[in-house]
Formats: C-alpha cells, sequence, structure tokens
C-alpha cells in the first residue's frame, strides 16, 4: 500500500489503428485484392490508453489487467485515480470486441450452412436465394458456386453439374475458334490445305505462280463482300480496340485487373475475348462501353475460385453467365429501344413511379422543384448494375442480393436505387438542381447493410414507408 499520497499514472502514447440474350447468342439457348484481400471481418478496434504504474518494490512497469476490477486490486479508492474517459474508452472496446466475435460466428454458421446446402443431390433454390440476399461469405468457392445456381448456370441437381459444364465450356471454345480467329488461322487449324472457312475446295499452287481466281475469290484479306469472312473479321478492328482502352481502366486500383504482369495481361486478354464473341454475337447491340464493368465482377470471382478447375475455366463460365445476367437488360443498350416498353426509358419511369409509391415528398422535389430527373444520375446506375457508385467489395455484396431475388435483377435493382434516394433524402431535400446532379452522380459512402434492408422493405403497392429520421 502507497502511503502519503495518489499513485501517479503515466501517460502512454496512443496506438493508431489505423452498374434476353438467350436466344440471340447461337448455341446456347440448347440447354481487391485490397487491403483486407476483399475478405474477413475487421475487428472494431477502438484506440485507448493501457493504464501503467511504478511497482512500489522494484520500480518496474506492469500493465493493468483488462478486467475494471483487476486494474485497481490491491489498491484503496484514494490511491488509484480512473478517469471516467478511461472506463468509457474501456467499455467501449470490450463491446465491439463482443460485437466482432458475434459477428465472426454468425459468419462461421452461414458458411457452414451454406457449405452444407451446396453438398445435397438436390439443392433447393428457395433456400439458397434466402441466404444469398444476406451476403455470401468471401474468398473459397462458394460465392462462385452460388452465382452460378443462382443465374441458372448450374442446375439444382448436383449430378448433371460436371456435364453441364463440359457442354458449355466446349460450346464456348468452339465460338471463340469461329468467331475470334482470323479466316486462315481458322483454315490452318480445320485442316488447312483441304477447305476455306466457308467448306469451298481451295486451290493452291505452291510452285506455280498465283492464279487470278486465288486473289479474285469473294474469302481474300481485301474483299469487301458483306459475306466474306475476312471482311467481317476487319470490320471489329475497332471494336476491339475500344475493349482494350476500357479494359485498361478496369478497377486500376485493384492488381488483380491491372498492371503489366503477364498474369494481369492474361485476364485483360480472356475479358476482351468475352466481349468481343459476345459484340460478334451480337450485332444489333455489339460492344457498349461499360459492358467491362458488368463483366468485371463475374470474372473476378469465378477467377478466384478455389477449385483449380473451376478457376481454369473463369473465361468460359464468365461468358455464359454474363450472357445470362444481361438477358433482362440487354434493351437497355439498344438506343433503337430506347422509347419502347423494354427500353431504358421505359425502366426510368419505373423508378421514378416506385421513388412516388414510397416518398411523395421527395419525388415531388426531385421531380418539380429541382427538376432533378432520372436519366440525369439513374441511367448509368441502372445500365451497369450500380458497378460505378461503389467499392468492388460493396458491388459484390449487393450483387448477392440483386441475383438472389426471385422476381429478377431489375426488380431488386430498382429497389436498391429508390433506397438510395431515400437513404440521403434530408441531403437531396435541402439541395438544388446543381447540388443534388453532383451529389446523386458521386453517390456517398453509405453502410451497405442499411441500404439494402431499405431496399428489401420498399413496395411498389404502398405510399406509406418512411425513411425513420
Amino acid at each position: 500500500m502507497l502511503k502519503g499520497g495518489k499513485l501517479k499514472l503515466p501517460e502512454k502514447p496512443r496506438k493508431a489503428f489505423p452498374d434476353r440474350l438467350g436466344s440471340l447468342v447461337v448455341g446456347f439457348d440448347d440447354k481487391e485484392e485490397e487491403g483486407d484481400e476483399l475478405g474477413g471481418f475487421a475487428s472494431v478496434i477502438d484506440s485507448g490508453e493501457e493504464l501503467e504504474t511504478f511497482l512500489p518494490n522494484d520500480g518496474s512497469i506492469g500493465s493493468i489487467q483488462e478486467n475494471e476490477s483487476d486494474a485497481v486490486k490491491g489498491f484503496d479508492d484514494e490511491d488509484v485515480e480512473v478517469s471516467d474517459f478511461e472506463v468509457r474508452m474501456k467499455l467501449r472496446r470490450e463491446q465491439a470486441s463482443s460485437v466482432s466475435v458475434l459477428k465472426a460466428i454468425a459468419a462461421d454458421e452461414k458458411r457452414s450452412n451454406l457449405e452444407y446446402e451446396l453438398s445435397l443431390p438436390e439443392i433447393n433454390l428457395e433456400k439458397l436465394q434466402r441466404v444469398a440476399s444476406t451476403g455470401l461469405p468471401d474468398g473459397g468457392s462458394l460465392r462462385s458456386t452460388t452465382w452460378k445456381l443462382l443465374l441458372s448456370y448450374l442446375p439444382p441437381c448436383r449430378d448433371l453439374w460436371e456435364k453441364e459444364l463440359k457442354e458449355n465450356r466446349a460450346k464456348y471454345a468452339k465460338l471463340k475458334e469461329e468467331l475470334l480467329l482470323s479466316p486462315s488461322e481458322f483454315t490452318r487449324i480445320k485442316g488447312g490445305d483441304s477447305s476455306s472457312p466457308h467448306g469451298q475446295p481451295a486451290e493452291i499452287d505452291v510452285d506455280g505462280p498465283l492464279k487470278r481466281h486465288d486473289i479474285s475469290h469473294e474469302d481474300h484479306p481485301l474483299s469487301l463482300g458483306k459475306s466474306s469472312a475476312w471482311n467481317q473479321y476487319f470490320e471489329h478492328t475497332e471494336i476491339t480496340e475500344q475493349i482494350d482502352r476500357d479494359l485498361q481502366r478496369t478497377h486500376p486500383d485493384l492488381k488483380f485487373f491491372s498492371g503489366e504482369s503477364p498474369s494481369s495481361k492474361k485476364k485483360r486478354e480472356a475479358m476482351r475475348n468475352i466481349l468481343l464473341v459476345f459484340a460478334k454475337l451480337n450485332p444489333a447491340i455489339r460492344y457498349v462501353q461499360g459492358m467491362n464493368e458488368v463483366l468485371a465482377p463475374i470474372f473476378y470471382v469465378f477467377s478466384t475460385d478455389t477449385d483449380e478447375k473451376n478457376a481454369a475455366n473463369a473465361e468460359a463460365d464468365s461468358f455464359c453467365c454474363f450472357v445470362r445476367l444481361l438477358s433482362d437488360s440487354v434493351d437497355h443498350f439498344c438506343q433503337q429501344l430506347d422509347n419502347s416498353t423494354v427500353g431504358i426509358l421505359s425502366t426510368l419511369s419505373r423508378l421514378s413511379e416506385l421513388l412516388k409509391a414510397n416518398d411523395e415528398e421527395l419525388w415531388r422535389h426531385l421531380e418539380f422543384t429541382t427538376k432533378v430527373k432520372p436519366q440525369y444520375y439513374a441511367f448509368r446506375w441502372i445500365t451497369l448494375l450500380l458497378t460505378q457508385e461503389f467499392s468492388f467489395h460493396s458491388i459484390m455484396r449487393i450483387w448477392d442480393t440483386l441475383l438472389s431475388n426471385p422476381f429478377g435483377v431489375q426488380d431488386m435493382l430498382l429497389r436498391v436505387c429508390c433506397a438510395m434516394l431515400l437513404c440521403i433524402k434530408s441531403r437531396l431535400l435541402k439541395g438544388d438542381f446543381i447540388a443534388n446532379i453532383k451529389l446523386l452522380q458521386h453517390y456517398p459512402d453509405i453502410d451497405i447493410e442499411h441500404l439494402l434492408k431499405v431496399a428489401q422493405d420498399l413496395s411498389p403497392d404502398t405510399s406509406s414507408f418512411r425513411l425513420s429520421p
């Protein structure tokens, strides 16, 4: 026991803690890495101070125990002063630690439940949708397998998975061979000197002079005929260049997509193949700038699958799922259909109606007071499936909910877009045209789980919904 005064507690420096293709695609109707590597649960740690004291016997420094009662054990109340601030910080740290532990336990339980569901001979898609809507675990094969099931790339019956994957991967390989190879390469692979790309005999006299009919044949590199394989091949050069430019700008902050390493170049080449095959199979749409952003999350998830065989076939799987993902929104990319019932303007009108049904005050302020129309901000939200509005990790979490919606991706997408407006209602009501346009085109950081909860609670049939103040 110290006598003659109160124990002096020396200060210790704080620690710093630190956005209907099935029928369009021939052959397919038959049937971050960031600091935390986009995964895990970050423990919530509040900075605090360890209380240290000099022991009376030998003068050495010791830390007071985590439990507050232990921290002052052996001292009278008059001997030690523990400030309210220190107590509050200790309690906050303990509460944060408890929350972190509970989150980790919940995550482990979800992972175990999901692994069990995916191991069953027949997958219960309704249950899978419910689980996925709350968010899928990062890493491993769970998100990759679940997305394939939600997009109907894999059938519910596990016994059919291997057969389906083999057939679809073979179809994609055939499409690449027919559409991406030059006519001469295609001919050489198919048997070379026996036939042309169209199955017509090619008369070749290696030792003699070049014959006139050889160079005047419809399928030579200088042919301008619309049915010429060479003309069609060169026609897509400009599209290829546009795709390459866009791929260079795809998530440059993530090592997975950026850089000039052989691995990065191989990934961009695979994504270019997917987008170019899609463009050639869909001449009415071709490639539209921004499709690279829609492809990126799919390709990332499939490429990082811990199953080596699945990862090796990420390009083929990504193409098939990219086609399915755009199946109910492809018309948004077709300018000729903008004013039709399936065009982007019709979809933007549905968003406006959804907002009116759920918050007429905000709808009236945007529509009439500030005249901020949905086409000024939501065009990009909808066509690119929100890929430009949030971090890459948040995009994957949002897509878990979009893909798991039993009424389709577009239904939940509009709900999320409406929720984005409701969650910043107070700021929008205070803003004028310029301020609101700037806010909506540069959407602020937000709690994604809260945003999705608001979106799921929306109903297009009522006008009673109001966001809590």
